[in-house]
């Protein structure tokens, strides 16, 4: 995440709005929307400039946006989408108290349900968001040689949490608190998440005793929180959304790339470093991945291995196919990144198109100079 001097969110001209509604409310799922709806939605964009969705448009614009979805290999599973409403949120305690429910619900003990939960939309005067890039992630500490303890990806949304005087262990697992901002350039408060909110996965092996010690960990399910939703022309800037995770999302893209764990887990193996010929990153990488799988099963979470994810999305895309809809991806978040030519989906190639409904990066981080000046909490 970057900070930024840029002021404002684009605003959607009225024209623009309004051909996107249309087309959304004419859309198969709601092609049933009667001419008075039409009507009223086209003189609320008169008047105001916008419009509201009513809770069956908000579902299924949620629903479709995960369709639409091109980086997301779960789509398979986009009509099981569980839809929570949460549009009078007006306050970041309200927000934050939404996020924290949002994590009961979807963490359900590990069984783990696919949730969103949609905050106000985004209008002139105020634009409610989450800074995390998921509820929960853990921290970055930047260390004085220019090395991180925990996750490298944290490091700026670190910094801005301890110069508002959070302070936490210091760890590789420490988790982060919950960043709220109501409106662009202005101070974000940040909230300690509750600990039975929070559920970890401490991780060990099925055949390596040792596996254990290495003091690895994971959090039950990724919250994706950072991203807008926009659905016939409107934006949520705060939708925060949970699925299931794929085994090497956390081994692979999380433990393996970002904290660098595969050297430690070869040595422990006894397996020759000296070459990458011995090919001791893969088989590191396999018995990371076989940990993950084992523990999150252990500790009754779901989680998927990659094989039966692509799967899934073979016969998703066959299903979009026979209803006549195209399907989009982007092939680098579709591939595997473990044995991928063992995966339909490896021999297949995608057209990386996005069409709305859908997922969009935030707007850039705006804060004033001062913005982030005290503790706030």
């Amino acid at each position: 995440m970057d900070m930024t001097t840029a002021r404002n969110q684009p605003q959607h001209a009225p024209a623009e709005l309004l051909a996107e509604a249309c087309t959304f409310l004419a859309s198969a799922e709601l092609r049933g929307t009667s001419a008075a709806r039409l009507a009223t939605v086209r003189e609320e964009i008169t008047h105001t400039g916008t419009y509201a969705h009513t809770a069956d448009e908000l579902t299924w614009g949620a629903r479709i946006a995960w369709r639409n979805a091109t980086s997301c290999l779960g789509r398979a599973y986009w009509r099981a989408l569980e839809v929570r409403d949460r549009r009078e949120v007006t306050t970041v305690d309200e927000l934050a108290e939404a996020c924290v429910e949002h994590l009961r619900v979807a963490t359900n003990g590990g069984r783990v349900r696919l949730t969103i939960t949609v905050g106000p939309a985004a209008d002139a005067g105020q634009a409610l968001r989450v800074l995390n890039h998921q509820l929960v992630g853990y921290a970055g500490h930047l260390q004085a040689d220019g090395s991180v303890v925990g996750d490298p990806k944290s490091v700026w949304l670190t910094q801005l949490v301890r110069s508002l005087g959070w302070s936490g262990t210091g760890g590789r697992f420490d988790v982060l608190p919950l960043v709220i901002q109501r409106a662009p350039g202005e101070r974000p408060w940040w909230y300690r998440l509750p600990r039975d909110v929070v559920m970890e996965v401490p991780l060990s092996h099925p055949d390596l005793p040792w596996f254990e010690a290495l003091g690895l960990r994971w959090y039950a399910h990724p919250a994706i929180s950072h991203q807008r939703l926009r659905i016939g022309g409107v934006d949520y800037p705060a939708a925060p959304f949970s699925g299931w995770y794929t085994a090497t999302e956390i081994s692979a893209e999380n433990l393996a790339r970002r904290y660098s764990v595969l050297p430690e887990i070869a040595q422990r193996m006894g397996l020759d470093t000296t070459s990458t010929r011995t090919l001791w990153l893969d088989r590191a990488l396999v018995e990371l991945t076989t940990a993950v799988l084992h523990s999150y099963q252990r500790h009754g979470v779901i989680v998927v291995d990659h094989h039966h994810a692509a799967k899934s999305f073979s016969t998703h895309e066959n299903s979009e196919l026979a209803a006549g809809r195209p399907v989009y991806g982007r092939y680098s978040s579709l591939v595997a990144p473990t044995a991928a030519a063992t995966t339909d989906v490896y021999y297949r190639s995608y057209r990386n198109r996005v069409v709305v409904p859908n997922f969009f990066p935030p707007a850039p981080i705006d804060l004033d100079p001062d913005a982030a000046n005290g503790a706030l909490r």
